[in-house]
């Protein structure tokens, strides 16, 4: 159980319950540094287009309608993120989304609140 806090207005005792069970401040840090790699619509765009196909910059330039200098951008914040991962044939580089617990579950997050369905479940 965790330290208990004096609050100034003592309401009732819901407070306390959520205050038993409130993740440690470290763990807001982490959930909030994650959403801001997904706080630009392309870069969510991409991350989307990612969790069901692997692709090339240049493809997912033109799917997006964005220069392959920006698509690089953004896949550098997804990467270093751990939300993708990329792998090179030759010389060029495919990226997907990554095969974490994470990933899938931004990836459903995501589905669930455009509510989409993806193009595998049609």
């Amino acid at each position: 159980m965790k330290e208990s806090i004096r609050l100034p207005h003592e309401h009732d005792a819901g407070s306390h319950r959520i205050m038993e069970h409130m993740p440690p401040q470290e763990d807001f840090q982490t959930v909030a540094a994650l959403m801001k790699q997904l706080d630009d619509p392309s870069r969510l765009r991409i991350f989307w287009i990612l969790c069901h196909v692997e692709e090339c910059v240049t493809d997912i330039a033109a799917m997006t309608e964005m220069s392959s200098p920006a698509v690089s951008h953004h896949l550098r914040i997804l990467k270093t993120g751990g939300l993708i991962v990329s792998r090179r044939d030759g010389r060029e580089m495919y990226y997907r989304a990554a095969d974490t617990d994470l990933a899938q579950r931004l990836h459903h997050a995501v589905e669930s609140i455009m509510e989409i369905t993806c193009p595998e479940n049609e």
